[in-house]
């Protein structure tokens, strides 16, 4: 079974694209915006500027997993959608500098 709680539809990804508010980074850019559930979402994506399938699949798995741990360690607010997209920087990094990078983000927006 599918998760819900990851976008998968073009129309929510157009949505967050169009209305969406982005929040840059230093090897991510987060984009978020009010989604109407009672409970958030997120998708990842790494372009091909970022390099190869191997290196997009390590950029999506880092922003995943630093996710992951954030979103444990502190209450996510309800009903938003968010979009990770990764930057050619976050090659250079270790899990640990992106999910600095990604709960400044949050906390820059008060997501957390």
């Amino acid at each position: 079974m599918k998760d819900p709680k990851v976008i998968r539809n073009r129309e929510d990804f157009s949505r967050l694209f169009k209305k969406g508010k982005s929040v840059p980074s230093r090897c991510v850019v987060m984009i978020y915006t009010e989604n109407g559930l009672p409970y958030s979402r997120r998708a990842f994506l790494a372009s091909k500027k970022v390099g190869n399938s191997v290196q997009r699949h390590r950029a999506v798995r880092l922003m995943r997993e630093s996710f992951r741990q954030i979103s444990s360690e502190h209450t996510l607010k309800e009903g938003k959608d968010f979009l990770f997209i990764a930057r050619s920087t976050i090659l250079d990094l270790k899990c640990a500098d992106v999910k600095k990078a990604i709960e400044a983000a949050m906390k820059r927006e008060s997501c957390i």
